[in-house]
């Protein structure tokens, strides 16, 4: 597998000379690539899935799927699974390494905990650092046990169970991860698997399970969440699937449009699942010109064009109740709030101490770097729009892709040069990110690489 490991890549960036224009693509969407390769490996034929990303993430899953004895094909962009059926993954003969994907990770334990084989699992330096506990101690009340280093990080062995039991859990934090590892554990579960969300969390799962013949009940709760419901055993059937592009690798050519002058850029084939925008209506709040364009529905999935023009932004308040629905695009969102006129207070971020990175932390490291102003107030982000010359610092990015792209996008508008740590890790999520940008004028490499 290409590109597993990888020698750091610093990167100085410098103001874009001119607007950026045209249109493009971003890769597929990571949340549905990976589901779709898991769901595809349970399915009982032969699966096609056309615009998968391949991402450094997604291709850990697909290497996963093919030790628990899947066979996935790859030729020219079309990726061919011939599943295995529920409850028939085979015992892997090696640890299965999930890289940085800690989606990958927390989803593949549900799986594995209603399996009757034991699975070795681990990771790289990051993934290793962050804690398994959220999905592990739910999933240990269907017969599984886990073992884990301390605090319930990678390396862990997991010992799965032929008789799972359904479980019934309320989240205590809304957290698409969990949820779908509850569900994917209930799939090989004998009787009625429940999971309750305070607050709605993406639904990349749900949506695919029903595109692969599940039927999953979702009701709405008197106090608000829902409640998500499956029965097991089940049998999926194979379908092919095409993935929409990633609304939070658009993020990044998205918030780059806004913030330098002339520009005018369509960005095709956006996935929009209404759980997943919740980026777009806060841009939109600070006077963003974004609008949708082309809208339709493909393989489940709400799906459109953006059209996104250079734009005078000002601060805005994003409630915390909009966290789950954009909680990878708050460092790009903040870059997006650096220069803007006025203050911006972006509530409710507790998950991104529990990131590739503290992304939390990280993030106010970034904008300090670089001359902005920002405060953290309990888990609330407040940052202070363009107050002089931005820019000039250095930006460590703690081996997290999202944090490399925000600084390059926060570089590209800045008054003076960005120095960049390592750009290696971008290929996790958006292979290509770097010539992408500079097919639009961006110039990243071009005389100004460290």
């Amino acid at each position: 597998m290409k590109g597993l490991m990888q020698a750091s890549r610093p990167l100085t960036v410098s103001a874009s000379r001119k607007g950026f224009s045209g249109c493009i693509r971003v890769p597929g969407d990571k949340s549905i690539s990976h589901r779709s390769l898991m769901l595809a490996a349970l399915a009982q034929g032969r699966t096609r899935v056309y615009g998968l990303l391949e991402g450094e993430d997604v291709l850990r899953t697909a290497e996963a799927m093919r030790a628990l004895g899947a066979t996935i094909t790859r030729e020219g962009t079309v990726w061919t699974i011939d599943g295995r059926g529920v409850g028939e993954l085979t015992e892997p003969s090696d640890v299965v390494d999930m890289g940085n994907s800690g989606t990958a990770a927390r989803l593949l334990s549900g799986i594995l905990s209603s399996h009757g084989m034991n699975t070795f699992m681990t990771g790289d330096a990051s993934l290793r650092s962050r804690p398994m506990r959220r999905v592990t101690d739910p999933l240990s009340e269907n017969g599984a046990s886990f073992l884990t280093r301390a605090g319930g990080r990678l390396p862990m062995a997991v010992h799965g169970t032929e008789k799972a039991r359904p479980i019934t859990y309320r989240l205590p934090v809304a957290s698409a991860q969990v949820k779908s590892a509850i569900l994917l554990a209930g799939l090989n579960a004998h009787g009625r698997t429940v999971v309750e969300e305070p607050v709605a969390t993406r639904d990349h799962t749900e949506n695919m399970l029903r595109h692969f013949g599940i039927t999953v009940d979702v009701f709405a709760m008197d106090e608000g969440g829902c409640r998500i419901e499956l029965t097991g055993p089940v049998s999926l059937t194979a379908r092919d699937v095409t993935v929409p592009g990633d609304p939070s690798s658009s993020a990044f050519p998205l918030v780059a449009a806004l913030l330098v002058p002339d520009s005018d850029l369509l960005i095709e084939n956006v996935g929009l699942n209404p759980l997943r925008t919740g980026l777009f209506t806060s841009l939109r709040e600070m006077g963003a010109d974004l609008t949708i364009e082309n809208e339709r529905t493909e393989g489940g999935e709400p799906v459109g064009d953006l059209r996104v023009r250079s734009s005078r932004l000002r601060g805005v308040d994003v409630p915390a109740s909009r966290a789950p629905s954009m909680i990878d695009e708050y460092p790009v969102l903040a870059v997006a709030c650096a220069f803007a006129e006025g203050t911006s207070r972006l509530r409710g971020l507790h998950e991104l101490r529990v990131k590739e990175s503290d992304r939390l932390a990280a993030t106010v490291a970034l904008l300090e770097a670089n001359g902005v102003k920002v405060e953290v107030k309990g888990d609330d982000m407040i940052v202070h729009g363009r107050q002089g010359a931005l820019g000039g610092g250095r930006v460590q990015t703690h081996m997290d892709h999202r944090l490399a792209m925000s600084a390059i996008i926060f570089g590209l508008a800045a008054d003076r040069p960005v120095q960049v740590d390592d750009t290696a890790f971008i290929e996790t999520s958006f292979p290509g990110f770097v010539d992408l940008m500079n097919a639009l004028g961006a110039g990243l490499g071009t005389g100004t690489s460290t």
